[in-house]
């Protein structure tokens, strides 16, 4: 102990209090940062939730093994605590190369794996990226109850204290942020803020023990270089005419506008979560195909009807519908969890101030509130990331519950495949609550469309109100003629989700890494033969 006893401010048990505080702080908001990094490029379902918390234990348990090794072998604080300054500058420098690191390693599995694709890339970048500062910080327990412990007597006082330390400084560390910093001012900056705690805690030590000023200043440039090319960095780097990039509590957002329309994407990169055509023409899109819902619940025959979207993300359907059947008959009412998408919808999407939108979770709403509708549109699948409350039998017997006994309910189905595993439990358990269940496949696209009654004359109504229509425009028309010759009625099998059991994310990984091998099998041909300099020139 002749090393420890040397050192002045160890004799303050209080500072390896707060060392342990805020270690643990760091460690938990690291954890949440690596879920935001993560998603623009592998979604944020539980698999990859799964594969964080997996990462980061790891590098854990290591640390403290590691730590505990080390601190026996030699006792002296000055080496945790240049570990501590070494893990702030691995994590300052995460919003700089982090997402290179991550669209390096995604083009080299995508060429080379055919299965699991997104397990693996999303492992392979959380140990690149978060192993090492992670294994880092699990060493601080480990050194500092080796600096703490002065005899075995206070030994269980002493290591509670260091515990309860790390504990509140991971709650702490956990809800600032997911409600403060990553909300306010973006998941980057996130990074370099509990970097910088890190290097102060690092430099406070050497600067009392009047030792290692040339590391504090190395270390407090290289922080500060991070954040002069981090703190702004986009996650989409290649893109040059994004009009709105930012981070709300649910989602990373991005918009991106063009001369004929605006696009809106959520927590991935290249994938379409809605659009905006400023000519206010049919988009080519799920809308538009969605729009014969109101028709099989009878518009042309109601005086009112009303609609309720569950997702609303930004208004696209609502309005949709406003624009095609008109304002004076619709009641519409949205539901979106992330307040942000609403605020983005109105500003730049053309969503007006008179639709309600209700920010709520889709199915928390539906428990809430004891209203009837005639459509009833669930739009809340977003690539892998499904909720499986939102896909279960339960869910569905409260959309029912909900629609009048005429009413129709459409899902929007995305990520459909030649083996469409996810579709196909999504349509039987559907079909296991509703009666009447119909799809139709969106053309040009991943999309399905699935209409679902109690009406046993849903479909005979549908061509009937379709052909009394009254619009004048002549694409929606022709876009219904189509749907109504196309339209297939499902034959349900047993494959019924519940809310105790529903796969939905690894059905949602098997259909990605099908879609993934379906994109890029042209550029696999041009790999094999040519190699990664054939697929530069291609592409």
């Amino acid at each position: 102990m002749s090393q420890i006893n040397k050192k002045r401010i160890l004799k303050n048990k209080y500072y390896l209090y707060l060392t342990e505080f805020f270690s643990g702080m760091s460690v938990m908001a690291v954890e949440l940062g690596a879920s935001r990094l993560l998603a623009p490029y592998f979604s944020s379902s539980q698999i990859v939730w799964t594969i964080i918390i997996g990462t980061i234990m790891i590098a854990m348990a290591l640390g403290n093994i590691y730590g505990g090794r080390a601190a026996d072998k030699n006792p002296n604080p000055d080496i945790l605590y240049r570990r501590i300054l070494v893990a702030a500058i691995w994590i300052a420098a995460i919003p700089v190369v982090g997402k290179y690191i991550v669209i390096g390693i995604s083009a080299l599995f995508i060429f080379s794996v055919s299965n699991g694709f997104l397990v693996l890339a999303a492992f392979v970048s959380c140990m690149v990226i978060f192993v090492f500062p992670l294994f880092l910080l699990g060493t601080v327990t480990p050194s500092l109850v080796k600096y703490t412990v002065d005899s075995l007597d206070e030994s269980g006082s002493t290591v509670g204290k260091l515990n309860a330390s790390n504990t509140i400084g991971s709650i702490i560390g956990t809800f600032v942020p997911t409600f403060i910093t990553i909300p306010s001012v973006g998941t980057s900056v996130s990074f370099l803020i509990f970097a910088g705690i890190l290097l102060l805690l690092a430099a406070a030590y050497f600067i009392s023990e009047r030792t290692g000023k040339i590391r504090i200043a190395v270390g407090l440039v290289l922080v500060l270089l991070c954040c002069t090319l981090g703190a702004k960095n986009s996650f989409a780097f290649w893109e040059s005419n994004l009009s709105y990039e930012g981070e709300s509590v649910y989602n990373y957002l991005q918009v991106k506008e063009t001369e004929q329309s605006t696009i809106l994407s959520t927590n991935v990169l290249f994938g379409v979560q809605s659009i905006y055509y400023k000519d206010k023409q049919l988009t080519g899109m799920y809308y538009d195909y969605a729009m014969a819902a109101p028709y099989m619940a009878g518009f042309e025959e109601k005086t009112s009807l009303d609609v309720l979207v569950l997702g609303m993300g930004s208004g696209t359907f609502a309005t949709q519908c406003r624009r095609y059947f008109g304002e004076e008959k619709l009641n519409i009412t949205g539901v979106e969890i992330d307040e942000k998408i609403t605020g983005l919808a109105r500003e730049k999407f053309g969503l007006p101030e008179d639709t309600k939108v209700v920010t709520y979770d889709g199915r928390a709403y539906l428990g809430a509130v004891k209203d009837k509708y005639d459509v009833i549109m669930v739009d809340a699948y977003q690539d892998i990331t499904i909720p499986f409350q939102m896909s279960s039998v339960e869910f569905f017997r409260e959309v029912k519950e909900h629609l009048n006994p005429d009413g129709v309910m459409v899902v929007n189905m995305n990520m459909r495949t030649e083996e469409d595993e996810i579709n196909r439990y999504l349509s039987d358990t559907i079909s296991s609550v509703f009666g009447n269940v119909y799809t139709i496949d969106v053309e040009n696209s991943t999309n399905r469309e699935l209409f679902a009654s109690d009406n046993p004359q849903m479909m005979e109504r549908f061509e009937q109100n379709m052909e009394r229509s009254t619009s004048v425009d002549m694409n929606l028309k022709n876009l219904m003629r189509k749907i109504n010759f196309l339209i297939v009625e499902y034959t349900p099998g047993n494959h019924v989700m519940t809310d105790n059991q529903a796969p939905v994310e690894l059905l949602g990984m098997r259909a990605i890494d099908a879609l993934i091998e379906d994109e890029v099998a042209y550029y696999k041909k041009i790999y094999a033969e040519k190699g990664i300099r054939g697929v530069i020139e291609r592409l």
